[in-house]
């Protein structure tokens, strides 16, 4: 049984018991990521390590030898 056919019979079982029905697969995916990648930014904040992980480091060091500057939250432009 895939998750469609799971979710079908999840909503014929909550319809007959007068429950409202569960969401449909993979509507809190992009809400679960998110969640992951804050927890895993807050553990390592708490370890001492810095927040952007190896690759955001990474790429903040190329950016800088390159003589661009990356400002938060915006594309990437020349100085």
């Amino acid at each position: 049984m895939d998750a469609m056919q799971q979710h079908l019979f999840d909503s014929y079982r909550a319809a007959r018991r007068g429950e409202p029905p569960p969401p449909a697969p993979g509507t809190h995916d992009v809400a679960v990521l998110r969640e992951l990648r804050d927890h895993r930014r807050f553990e390592r904040v708490v370890a001492g390590r810095p927040a952007t992980g190896r690759l955001g480091t990474a790429l903040s060091r190329l950016l800088s030898r390159l003589g661009l500057r990356r400002p938060r939250g915006g594309p990437v432009r020349p100085s």
